[in-house]
C-alpha cells in the first residue's frame, strides 16, 4: 500500500505559536511549530511534560483558536472542532449511561444517513476496534483497554480524515498498553486514516510513527524530526529499532544525539510529498 499526496487531505502546520495569559503573566508554550502532514501519515509527536504537545493537539482538532500562525486541513483553514477531526484522549470518556452501542452511536447523532446506515456503521467500528459481543455492555462492565477501544470506535465512525491521540494508552498497564498499540497500528493500517499521536513514552512513538518529532519545552518547538525504523510490523528488539529509541529519548532528555555517530534526524518538512510503502 503506498500513500499519495491527496491536496484534499493534507494537513499544514504554518507558524504556530500560542501564548497563555493569565493576569498580567503571560506563557508562551508554543513557537514556530510548523509541519505538514501528508495523507494516510502516522505521525508521534514526542516530548517531555511541559513541551506543549497536547496544547498542540487541541488546535489540531480546534478546541482552542486563540493562536498565532496557520493551520490547514485540505486547504481549509481549521476554525472549531470537525468531524474531519476525530480525537481519542487520555481517559476515554464514555457516558456510564450508555451502553458500548450507544457510547459510539452519539457521534452520530447529527450525521446524515438512515437510522439503518447508521446501525450499521457502528456495528462496523464495533467489529473493527475487536469488542464483537460488548455491544450491550455498560463502561463499568469494561477494562481500560476495552474502554479506550470504544473511544476509539467513536472517534472513528465519522470516518474522518485525521484521528488526533493525546496519550490514549497513557494510563493502561504494560501489557495492554503493548497489545493496544499493535492493535491501533492494524487499524491505522486497514482505514488508511491519517493518524498523529501525542506520546511521552519514545518506544511508543518508535513503534507506530512513520514520523518522530520530537519536541522540546520553553516554549514548545519541534526540536528533531526522525524517520520511523522501516517497514510494519516493526521489532521491537531490532538493533535499527533500539538505535532509534535511543536516539529520540537523547533527544527528549537533551543529551547530544550526535555523538552516536549515527544519522540525528531527516526533515520531511522539506519535501513536497512523501510516499510511503509497506
Amino acid at each position: 500500500m503506498a500513500v499519495h499526496a491527496l491536496p484534499d487531505r493534507i494537513l499544514r502546520i504554518k507558524n504556530i505559536g500560542k501564548t497563555f495569559h493569565h493576569k498580567k503573566v503571560s506563557l508562551e508554550v508554543l513557537k514556530d511549530i510548523n509541519l505538514t502532514v501528508h495523507p494516510g501519515e502516522f505521525v508521534s509527536i514526542l516530548g517531555a511534560g511541559g513541551s506543549g504537545k497536547s496544547t498542540l493537539l487541541r488546535l489540531l482538532v480546534g478546541l482552542d483558536t486563540d493562536y498565532s500562525g496557520e493551520i490547514t486541513l485540505g486547504g481549509q483553514p481549521v476554525t472549531g472542532p470537525d468531524v474531519k477531526r476525530g480525537i481519542v484522549f487520555q481517559e476515554a470518556r464514555l457516558l456510564p449511561w450508555l451502553t458500548v452501542f450507544d457510547n459510539i452511536a452519539i457521534a452520530l447523532k447529527n450525521a446524515a444517513g438512515s437510522a439503518a446506515e447508521k446501525k450499521e456503521l457502528v456495528q462496523r467500528y464495533i467489529e473493527l476496534v475487536g469488542l464483537n459481543g460488548f455491544e450491550n455492555a455498560w463502561p463499568y462492565q469494561l477494562s481500560g483497554g476495552m474502554s479506550q477501544r470504544v473511544a476509539i470506535a467513536r472517534a472513528l465512525v465519522n470516518r474522518p480524515n485525521v484521528l488526533l491521540l493525546d496519550e490514549p494508552f497513557g494510563a493502561l498497564g504494560a501489557m495492554t498498553r503493548a497489545f493496544l498499540q499493535q492493535e491501533l497500528q492494524a487499524i491505522w493500517r486497514k482505514e488508511n486514516i491519517t493518524m498523529i499521536l501525542v506520546t511521552q513514552d519514545a518506544e511508543e512513538a518508535v513503534f507506530l510513527a512513520d514520523r518522530i518529532v520530537v519536541m522540546e519545552a520553553n516554549p514548545g518547538r519541534i526540536k528533531r524530526i526522525f524517520v520511523g525504523p522501516g517497514a510494519y510490523p516493526r521489532d521491537r528488539s531490532s538493533p535499527q529499532f533500539n538505535n532509534l529509541k535511543r536516539l529520540a529519548l537523547a533527544e527528549v532528555s537533551g543529551e547530544d544525539a550526535s555523538k552516536s555517530g549515527q544519522p540525528a534526524f531527516v526533515d520531511f518538512n522539506q519535501l513536497g510529498k512523501v510516499r510511503l510503502s509497506w
